[in-house]
């Protein structure tokens, strides 16, 4: 077995989406090769209500799918084939846009103004980018969890860990979507199958992501392994890149750790991309466009 080593550690950037939602970016709209097939992680945690009311007014997407999951708070939604929905804490809305889709997404906070989520967004292979739009949304019963004997918790809201398979299926990406805890103070190794690309994303706590040589922590951007200074944990809005290896290694700080495990298997398409939509050609970019300026943008 060998221990995946970190390729970088990066901090989410705030910036500014939909009608003036203040959010934090963790990659998106740069080289999407080391996410392939991800595109973009938001984490629009924020107990703000007057920085995320606002929302996402109706806006389109094709040629991709979109992952919400919610933790605090609740998003109403809506779209153009009439769906109507809300998704609260600890549910998952998988969204398929394939051909297209307008939609609007607003975000309501909990009693105490909470509103805490992730959004990523999943590309589609250049056979889907034209399949029918649909939705998987799924109620937090219905996501499996499963603890382990040293008191490590995952919640599995797509694919298979451990023996349990996630609720979310039909995903062109093959993703494996977890949300994990590590108690305090223990090293946990999590499988992960070499073929993937895979990050994860902490947003409580902190720890040492550990390389193959040794339990190291990750080295921060502009830092070497040899370098005097030890490296920093990832803590909270950080997220680690891995390279390739079966195995994720954790040391968990002395608070715990929690954070958000994905991996997924590369398309190694060309991408072209523009907003909410993604081809695979500047000409279908285009095109998409082109149809939303002429009202045909949405498929029968």
């Amino acid at each position: 077995m060998s221990i995946r080593p970190i390729k970088r550690l990066i901090k989410s950037k705030p910036t500014l989406e939909g009608a003036g939602v203040h959010l934090r970016r963790a990659f998106g709209f740069g080289n999407t090769h080391d996410f392939d097939p991800f595109l973009l992680l938001d984490d629009f945690r924020n107990d703000i209500p007057e920085d995320y009311l606002a929302g996402f007014p109706w806006h389109p997407h094709r040629g991709i799918e979109t992952i919400t999951y919610v933790l605090a708070g609740s998003v109403e939604h809506g779209d153009s084939m009439g769906n109507k929905g809300a998704i609260a804490a600890g549910d998952v809305q998988w969204m398929t846009a394939g051909r297209g889709i307008i939609h609007q997404e607003m975000p309501k906070g909990d009693p105490t103004g909470r509103m805490h989520g992730f959004q990523l967004w999943a590309n589609l292979p250049s056979a889907l980018k034209m399949t029918a739009p649909r939705y998987q949304e799924v109620k937090t019963g219905d996501i499996p969890e499963v603890t382990d004997d040293d008191g490590t918790h995952v919640r599995i809201v797509c694919g298979n860990f451990w023996g349990k398979s996630g609720p979310v299926d039909g995903i062109a990406a093959d993703p494996i979507y977890l949300d994990v805890s590590v108690p305090p103070g223990e090293r946990k190794t999590l499988p992960v199958e070499t073929t993937r690309h895979a990050f994860a994303y902490v947003f409580a706590g902190s720890g040492k992501f550990c390389n193959a040589s040794a339990p190291l922590a990750v080295p921060t951007e502009g830092v070497g392994w040899a370098d005097v200074k030890p490296p920093t944990e990832a803590d909270n809005r950080s997220l680690v890149v891995f390279d390739r290896g079966d195995e994720v290694a954790v040391q968990a700080g002395e608070d715990g750790i929690r954070f958000l495990l994905v991996s997924g298997k590369p398309l190694e398409e060309p991408v072209a991309w523009y907003g909410p939509i993604v081809m695979n050609t500047q000409e279908d970019l285009q095109q998409a466009f082109k149809e939303l300026e002429q009202g045909t943008f949405l498929k029968k």
